[in-house]
């Protein structure tokens, strides 16, 4: 495990041995009545489990394969959308910043802001973010080795946030797929960093599908549990109440029932870690 814990959300602590936390939901805001629902299904399985949960959904996604894929509601229509989940379910919230000038205003509604892994050494925009005082979650990219981290997150500690974590999502293994190293966790724990496993983009084939990304949704189960008796410090998936017909990783996200019985898994081999 790694060193002191960090305050991620009110009341949701993450590293030095605090309970398995949970980050989820849809991989990007699609409408309100669809956000509502997997927010509802997230926060029924974390009450149910009873395991500290984040929800977890994306305003806009700048990085999609195509031009003709879909993005997102953009800043403003989204965060008016992530506002009301709050509002009405009170759950902590975290979404993807891509530019400098959207970290103060997602800020002002989200509880973490995360750096997709793409734009994981973009200095100005990891200083933005860290500068809001908000945790901030940095995806490590397909292109980093895990010692590489440590310098991004020192940009982040250079402006006085110290609630900075690391998101483990694979490294680019040839073409159109990626292999997670379980020494990674261990790697940057050493460094002081505590580490998020990312579950659904773990399991994506960047490229492989005609129009843009492919997945590997089958490998869900095994490579959560491995993350986790490796000794990752929480769990990132998007879980969507239909996936098949998600409008953005349609090939990895998991569908509820298939998202609880697996965290149950990963809180039960926690619990046996811990004994």
């Amino acid at each position: 495990m790694s060193g002191a814990a960090i305050e991620l959300a009110r009341g949701i602590r993450l590293g030095g041995g605090a309970p398995l936390p949970v980050i989820a939901g849809p991989c990007v805001v699609e409408s309100e009545e669809v956000t509502f629902e997997a927010a509802r299904a997230v926060a029924a399985i974390a009450a149910r489990l009873g395991c500290p949960l984040v929800f977890k959904a994306s305003f806009d996604k700048a990085n999609r394969s195509s031009i003709t894929a879909y993005r997102g509601p953009g800043l403003e229509a989204g965060l008016r959308i992530l506002a009301a989940v709050q509002r009405e379910l009170g759950l902590p919230l975290l979404t993807d910043v891509h530019e400098p000038a959207q970290c103060a205003r997602a800020a002002e509604v989200c509880d973490v802001l995360q750096i997709p892994a793409f734009l994981c050494r973009q200095t100005d925009l990891v200083v933005a973010a860290a500068r809001t005082g908000r945790a901030l979650n940095v995806k490590k990219g397909q292109f980093m080795a895990p010692d590489d981290m440590r310098r991004v997150v020192d940009k982040a500690r250079s402006a006085g946030n110290e609630r900075v974590t690391v998101t483990e999502r694979g490294v680019s293994f040839g073409y159109h797929n990626l292999v997670v190293d379980m020494r990674s966790f261990a790697s940057m724990q050493r460094d002081g960093i505590p580490v998020i496993y990312d579950v659904t983009h773990s399991l994506q084939l960047p490229g492989a599908a005609a129009e843009g990304t492919a997945g590997a949704r089958e490998f869900a189960e095994p490579l959560a549990r491995a993350a986790v008796a490796a000794g990752a410090d929480g769990v990132f998936l998007e879980v969507h109440p239909r996936p098949d017909a998600a409008l953005s990783d349609r090939e990895t996200q998991l569908d509820p029932a298939r998202a609880e019985r697996l965290i149950a898994d990963l809180l039960a081999i926690r619990a046996a870690l811990a004994r």
